[in-house]
């Protein structure tokens, strides 16, 4: 019986790692691609946040390096990621009859260029956008900090999965 398991386990290991490497993010990585380079994302946005290129910077970093086992490196890497913030805004998206915005939405795109130097067939140049709303009636320094964050969130997400995770 014992003998049975540990062949199945080899089997099981050894159809895992054929081709790619998987992880339990989801993400398939070639197994030669060892290396990684997060550029500055910079904010070209007309309405600029101080922090917002900074921590999307480094939560990109954070999750890259936490879940796929990729190495950070400040040189050419196999996995390379550039990009700016174009848009960081925000609109009424639902006005009272007394002309005041009940809703108002925050939203930021991020343009990504993603070059993976192992399989240029990966490579992409997308735009992300996500969104937050908040009420009308409270003040945008006052909610920003929580909005950005539950943003960045998602942006994050969608940009590792459109990198990472092959559906």
């Amino acid at each position: 019986m014992n003998a049975l398991r540990y062949i199945f386990i080899l089997l099981i290991g050894l159809s895992l790692s054929a081709c790619k490497i998987y992880s339990f993010s989801g993400a398939s990585i070639s197994p030669d691609t060892k290396t990684i380079n997060v550029g500055y994302i910079e904010n070209n946005a007309a309405l600029v946040n101080p922090t917002l290129s900074q921590t999307l910077t480094e939560s990109l970093k954070d999750r890259i390096v936490s879940q796929t086992g990729l190495s950070l490196v400040r040189t050419t890497a196999d996995i390379e990621f550039e990009g700016n913030i174009v848009d960081y805004s925000v609109k009424p998206i639902a006005i009272q009859g007394n002309e005041y915005a009940s809703q108002n939405r925050l939203t930021i795109t991020v343009k990504i260029k993603f070059t993976n130097n192992k399989d240029e067939s990966k490579n992409f140049e997308q735009a992300f956008t996500r969104y937050s709303d908040f009420p009308g009636t409270s003040n945008l320094a006052n909610v920003e900090a929580e909005l950005i964050k539950t943003i960045n969130t998602q942006l994050i997400d969608d940009i590792f999965n459109k990198a990472f995770v092959n559906w």
